[in-house]
């Protein structure tokens, strides 16, 4: 292996495990002598990587864990694609242009070459992302509800619910789940899927519904998870909403925006989406906008929310 950078690449590569190599294997790994691969493990330093080295017979090398950022190595549509993600990002979560996706673009402008430069900036200067309605101030209860879900620590929060009421809840955060909703405000939320200690049941719960959320140490046993299509969202003790739109099931999926529901063939050319929400209004227009003939099975509140939905639409047109 001839060529410096193709060097430094395999030797990176070699290294990345995080376990001591000695000088002699990596010599011999990368064909070189020792002097060239000190030379080597130079440049990797000089470009930022804190790679470790031990006296000894022949010496050992070693990178260590949790040493920072290094730098990326992307090809150009890999490039392409972490830019237009970043700038969806910081139009998801609200951000400012302070914000942790917004400085994480400009960083990454700032790496790129000169060629690909010019073509993204191009790219995102003519692409408007509509920013969300909602403010991100929620975000460190997300991060901290996925570190209790991932090291499986029980947690304490204050709950408001849609109507108001506030309580204290003990759950075992098992899923976090990030669903479209108000699609007419182009809005996200975060969900907590969560076993209710006090209920001895599965809940839900919206991110930025919670405060006071506290981690006492204490760790849960894993629990079977229901399947996705059964989660409460938001709440099971609110009534499943049901439609059959008298349409094949294809032709609505591909215009449906409510995700988080089942959807069903229920005979020839028509299909049945059921689904929970803790917000009918939404869920009226959700289905009016898929364009299909549907008919409302229930609940009340679904059937209310679409008639007054058809009478504001019929006073906005002039009818």
């Amino acid at each position: 292996m001839d060529h410096p950078s193709a060097r430094t690449l395999e030797l990176l590569s070699l290294l990345a495990a995080g376990t001591p190599r000695t000088g002699a294997d990596l010599a011999a790994r990368l064909g070189v002598s020792p002097r060239t691969l000190r030379r080597d493990v130079e440049r990797l330093r000089r470009l930022g990587y804190r790679v470790e080295s031990a006296p000894g017979t022949g010496g050992s090398y070693r990178l260590p864990a949790g040493q920072g950022m290094p730098p990326l190595l992307l090809s150009e549509e890999e490039a392409v694609a972490t830019a237009v993600g970043l700038r969806h990002a910081a139009a998801a979560y609200g951000a400012s242009p302070a914000g942790p996706a917004d400085t994480a673009l400009r960083k990454l402008g700032e790496a790129l070459p000169a060629r690909l430069r010019g073509p993204i900036e191009a790219l995102l200067a003519a692409t408007e992302v509509p920013p969300t309605p909602g403010p991100a101030d929620h975000l460190d209860t997300v991060e901290r509800l996925a570190e209790a879900t991932h090291l499986r620590s029980r947690v304490r929060f204050r709950y408001t619910t849609r109507d108001g009421e506030a309580g204290e809840r003990r759950a075992e955060p098992h899923r976090l789940l990030l669903l479209a909703h108000h699609w007419y405000l182009l809005a996200h939320h975060w969900y907590l899927l969560a076993w209710d200690e006090d209920r001895a049941d599965w809940r839900s719960f919206r991110a930025d519904r919670i405060t006071g959320l506290r981690v006492p140490g204490t760790t849960f046993p894993p629990r079977p998870v229901p399947e996705q299509s059964a989660w409460p969202f938001p709440r099971p003790s609110e009534p499943k909403a049901a439609a059959l739109f008298l349409a094949p099931a294809g032709a609505v999926a591909r215009r449906l925006t409510a995700r988080a529901g089942t959807l069903e063939p229920a005979g020839a050319d028509r299909c049945r989406y059921t689904t929970g929400t803790d917000d009918w209004d939404w869920l009226a227009g959700a289905l009016a906008a898929v364009g299909l003939p549907y008919r409302v099975e229930g609940p009340p509140e679904l059937a209310r929310a679409t008639r007054d939905l058809a009478a504001r639409a019929a006073t906005a047109a002039g009818g």
